[in-house]
């Protein structure tokens, strides 16, 4: 027998460490599966009182109780997924890989548990009765709604074969991840001479000299892709072929062929989402999933993205003409291709606005940018920041801040892990340690940040571009949903709301970003500590609206894709399908979609997106209309507004009907016109 099983498991045992974090250090991989073990029992038995309760069903007794039921599997599944995304290995991929679909499983028969599930819809039935106050009413709706959707009502043949496809979904969405992350780590273009390096500024050609050295190429220079490596090289590189080989290389990603190749299993993930629709009485998966969400159904998603679409293309037209052209005038005799699209597009940014994304960089230093997220919260909600250094962490890059408010009490703590590395997955998102709640005592919750931008040589600053800082401000416009969460029952807290609704805090927060006040007080001169010249910030919003054909299109098209796939019984063939799409679509030659269906994350590792990723567009009419709101008032950080979003929205959590939130906040429904404004896509 392994020797940890008879040594102390620090996941079982009490979390001491200052602000109750995880002891990172002491916890190893072997620990996972026994505390998963014994935390999976634990929740069994607390169903099993809940269901085989002898009293009638009450609030407390039945909703109350699942509310609470479960804690130290959460505790550990927090943790464990928090660091497979972040920090993973062989040992905790093999882990993840066995305990995925026993999470389907365990979560399957809770809600296929039919003694359980007549508690709650007796609960249900009478809820005008109970006396409820309005969080308890939305959370009896939600395990309500829940069960129902995970097809509590039905017969036995019909249960069982809806578990089934849970373990099976869960396990392919993993593999799915993992391989994705493994043709990242798998591919570096490794660059030597000068004339390879032509085109690329010190700052890059310095951080990839360290990335080389990281990957055991010391003297030469690694390209990654990462996007914070990957874009960059394309917007920069003088060598076409070098572009071509990167891009292709990025969107290959997932169709490499041999045991990391995606298609079959995307395939598999598609017919096992119809049938699951089919048995709980849904058209397609697209209709099952967009039920429960503020679009009501495909049509209703269809709808905003088709309209968008179409203005999106033609716009998209014109730039490519335009940059073809420029690409002639410098004696370019080819076809404008993805791989051109970047590099011609900031050489035109450059000549119609007099600067570039690198005339920009020395101002949008990591640590400044990070000042300026926390001075808008501060700003907006009172909230302060002070970094602690004696908070132990999973890693030696991740930093933590405690966070206070106003009255000087704890809001929660704050972690931010922002360099990418091989043992991170790609992309950028917010995730949580612990969630809050007052269910049972004021639970303050953990949320961390987690990015993937360049690592800097030793001693050099960390230079973001700004979509980069973009980016920052998005996922921690996210974590401010997690961290100002001020409800009683921990499924409603933070980020657990309508998928088309989650998007629209962090894309609220975004526009912050790009206000004078803001870029004044923290766009400085790495090295001279200057301000960005007025002239800088006046071609910076005289350029907000460049390229947009160009982003919309390639965000839209795969949002498109995602949503006719998932009204499909089956696609044997996902890159025939993409193509088809496309075409029928007419996608512009020169740009490619931001996401193939090989490496659709969002998409394929987990469902949380899938048939949802219209839900960032949906979410950017809700952004556009109510930072509109702010600039109405005069004041971006208009007092009053700013408790009323705070109120209705970041504190909010599922508190209520999104509709009925945003209504609160703004006092009146969004219109796609502000959307179409911002992306300048119709004249102002």
């Amino acid at each position: 027998m392994n020797e940890i099983a008879h040594q102390p498991n620090p996941l079982l045992e009490a979390w001491t460490g200052p602000f109750g974090v995880p002891p990172f250090a002491d916890i190893k991989p072997e620990h996972f599966r026994p505390a998963f073990d014994q935390a999976f029992a634990e929740h069994k038995a607390e169903i099993a009182a809940i269901s085989g309760c002898p009293e009638p069903p009450t609030f407390e007794n039945t909703i109350a109780a699942l509310e609470r039921a479960g804690g130290r599997l959460e505790r550990i599944s927090s943790l464990f997924f928090n660091l497979a995304g972040a920090d993973t290995n062989d040992e905790i991929e093999a882990i993840e890989r066995e305990v995925s679909p026993l999470f389907a499983r365990h979560e399957a028969e809770i809600h296929l548990n039919a003694a359980l599930f007549s508690r709650i819809y007796s609960l249900y039935e009478r809820r005008e009765t109970l006396g409820l106050d309005p969080e308890q009413a939305r959370v009896l709706e939600r395990h309500y709604l829940a069960f129902r959707r995970a097809g509590a009502g039905l017969d036995e043949k019909a249960k069982a074969r809806l578990a089934e496809i849970g373990e099976r979904l869960a396990s392919l969405g993993t593999q799915f991840s993992q391989n994705v992350l493994a043709d990242e780590n798998a591919f570096a273009l490794v660059l030597e001479s000068e004339d390879e390096l032509a085109g690329l500024p010190g700052w890059f050609r310095r951080a990839a000299a360290a990335e080389a050295e990281r990957r055991g190429f010391k003297g030469k220079y690694a390209v990654t892709l990462s996007r914070s490596s990957f874009e960059p090289f394309l917007q920069m590189s003088e060598r076409r072929d070098l572009r071509e080989k990167i891009f292709r290389a990025f969107v290959a990603r997932g169709e490499n062929g041999g045991a990391t190749d995606n298609r079959a299993i995307a395939a598999e993930m598609i017919a096992l989402r119809a049938e699951q629709a089919r048995i709980l009485g849904f058209e397609t998966f697209a209709h099952f999933r967009l039920a429960d969400t503020m679009a009501k159904t495909p049509a209703g998603a269809q709808q905003l993205l088709q309209r968008v679409w179409e203005l999106a293309r033609e716009a998209a037209l014109r730039e490519e003409a335009a940059l073809q052209a420029l690409a002639a005038s410098e004696d370019g005799n080819f076809t404008l291709a993805p791989w051109d699209w970047r590099y011609f597009a900031e050489r035109h940014r450059e000549a119609e606005f007099a600067f570039n994304d690198s005339a920009l960089k020395p101002y949008l230093a990591l640590d400044r940018m990070i000042e300026a997220a926390f001075f808008v919260a501060h700003k907006l909600f009172g909230l302060k920041f002070t970094e602690r250094f004696d908070i132990p962490l999973y890693h030696e890059d991740a930093r933590a801040w405690v966070v206070t408010g106003s009255d000087g009490q704890e809001v929660g703590l704050f972690i931010g892990d922002y360099y990418a590395r091989p043992a991170k997955h790609g992309g950028a998102w917010m995730g949580a340690y612990r969630d809050q709640e007052k269910l049972d005592g004021d639970i303050r919750p953990i949320i961390v940040n987690v990015m993937n931008f360049i690592k800097p040589a030793p001693g050099e600053a960390c230079l973001l571009s700004f979509e980069d800082a973009r980016t920052l401000f998005h996922e921690f416009g996210h974590a401010l949903h997690g961290l100002l969460s001020d409800v009683t029952y921990p499924s409603l807290a933070g980020t657990n709301v309508l998928r088309d609704f989650v998007e629209f805090p962090s894309q609220l927060y975004e526009h912050w970003l790009e206000e004078k006040e803001v870029l004044r007080r923290f766009a400085r001169h790495h090295e001279t500590g200057e301000e960005m010249p007025e002239a800088l910030i006046e071609k910076l919003a005289a350029a907000r609206r460049f390229n947009q054909g160009f982003a919309t299109v390639e965000y839209t098209a795969s949002a498109l894709v995602d949503l006719a796939i998932h009204q499909c019984a089956e696609a044997s063939d996902i890159a025939a399908f993409e193509r088809e799409v496309l075409a029928e679509l007419g996608m512009p030659q020169a740009v490619a979609m931001r996401h193939r269906l090989p490496h659709f994350l969002h998409v394929f590792a987990g469902d949380s997106y899938s048939a949802g990723y219209y839900s960032y567009l949906w979410s950017e009419v809700l952004d556009a209309d109510g930072f509109a709101a702010f600039k109405e008032a005069g004041d971006i950080f208009d007092p009053a507004l700013a408790q009323r979003l705070r109120a209705h929205v970041y504190a909010a959590g599922n508190r209520s009907d999104p509709e009925e939130a945003y209504l609160a906040f703004r006092g009146k429904s969004p219109s796609p016109e502000a959307l179409l404004r911002k992306r300048g896509l119709v004249v102002a």
